[in-house]
């Protein structure tokens, strides 16, 4: 005869069963069913006030947690996230203890917690991870070493207007100094936001951009008129790699976060799109905290630059053993009654020349070496664009050459 399977609720319904009619005193029954006299009290007294399911297992968890967030913090966190609805529990928690740093506000997992209960938070997809370029970030220990500046792709406002941000940022401490939709994008609209950015702040050691225009152009040693002016300041202009944005990232991340929060979707006009810039340069200077500076805002770490505007801008000069020479109106450079086409761009400006061999000259423009130039032909030598990747290239034929004259075995 197989053995009869019993479970707990059985021999707890038993319990109660003979207890009821009274078939052993109390001591005799837990003996015989293998249980304290409190146990068994807990259950006859659990199924007089709740019947057959007191005698259910019950949940050994607390009641209550010492270290759970209370309901007011909770709303706290809540009203939090309103106001800053792309804000995560990191920024959140660093954002309330700037405000009240008296509270012992809850971990940031926490308030994470707090966020998905309350379905506030989307689950990111997962990307591969990829190697960091950092040659572009070195130098930028300090603020107004380097600036960044960009536009911002353009996009069309609720009325049909073309929008195109300019934004200018220190690299250090990620001060957004500008965020100033302009039209057209050319070099007059663009000066006056770095000139008024320049008043205010000072000036920086270097600008990095990409090589659009109008930082950058075709004509030789690639400068614009914005960088002639920033070079007559004593701005070095910096480019990155044609297709590698990652070698500005952080203003490239910060654009991203400027999308999110002002035209996802855009205003309803130019102004009021103008409005969303300014909401946003003001939070993201003064109440966002970074976590790529440990939790702190821009604010905290940025201080004006020690080198200010001038007010007369100077001009170029130039070492002792340079040779002066102005540049005619219509770029033309002037060499033994030869007139040597160099770059409308530079018209007017005064360039250097150095001599470096019997007939060839290096022609600078402050620091910028554009091109050379060949006495003997009169003839105007560019650069190259690349010359590490000419390099790699010189090198890869000798190698290719070396290999064609191996001998074969015979």
């Amino acid at each position: 005869m197989p053995w009869k399977e019993t479970c707990s609720m059985d021999q707890r319904m038993k319990f109660v069963v003979c207890y009821l009619e009274h078939e052993l005193p109390m001591a005799a029954l837990c003996r015989e069913f293998g249980i304290s006299r409190k146990t068994g009290y807990k259950f006859i007294s659990r199924y007089i006030e709740e019947g057959i399911d007191g005698l259910k297992d019950r949940s050994r968890s607390r009641h209550s947690h010492p270290n759970a967030i209370s309901d007011a913090l909770e709303r706290i966190v809540l009203e939090a996230r309103n106001n800053h609805p792309s804000w995560g529990p990191k920024k959140l928690r660093a954002w309330l203890m700037r405000r009240d740093s008296s509270v012992s506000w809850p971990a940031a997992s926490t308030i994470g917690e707090i966020l998905t209960r309350h379905g506030l938070t989307v689950p990111r997809r997962r990307s591969r991870k990829t190697r960091v370029y950092g040659q572009p970030f070195v130098g930028c220990d300090y603020p107004n070493a380097v600036w960044s500046a960009d536009f911002k792709g353009w996009f069309k406002t609720g009325d049909g207007t073309r929008c195109d941000p300019l934004t200018i940022t220190d690299n250090y401490s990620r001060y957004l100094f500008r965020c100033q939709a302009v039209r057209p994008t050319g070099f007059s609209s663009v000066k006056p936001v770095f000139e008024a950015a320049f008043r205010e702040f000072g000036l920086p050691v270097a600008i990095r951009t990409d090589n659009g225009p109008p930082f950058a152009t075709t004509t030789v040693g690639s400068l614009s008129r914005l960088s002639i002016w920033w070079l007559k300041l004593g701005i070095i202009p910096e480019r990155i790699e044609p297709g590698k944005p990652a070698q500005n990232g952080r203003h490239e991340r910060m654009h991203r976060t400027l999308k999110r929060d002002t035209a996802n979707p855009p205003k309803q006009n130019w102004r009021a799109q103008q409005k969303a810039f300014d909401r946003f340069r003001l939070e993201y200077n003064q109440e966002r905290p970074h976590e790529a500076i440990n939790m702190l805002t821009p604010t905290d770490l940025y201080r004006p630059s020690n080198r200010t505007y001038p007010l007369i801008l100077p001009e170029m000069i130039y070492p002792d053993d340079m040779i002066i020479r102005t540049v005619h109106s219509q770029g033309d450079l002037r060499w033994k009654n030869h007139q040597i086409h160099l770059s409308e761009t530079l018209a007017g400006e005064i360039v250097g020349l150095r001599q470096i061999g019997d007939r060839i000259l290096d022609i600078y423009f402050g620091q910028i070496r554009l091109a050379q130039l060949d006495t003997h032909n009169q003839r105007l030598i560019h650069l190259p664009r690349k010359p590490k990747q000419r390099k790699q290239t010189e090198e890869k034929n000798k190698n290719m050459d070396l290999n064609s004259k191996k001998v074969l075995p015979m």
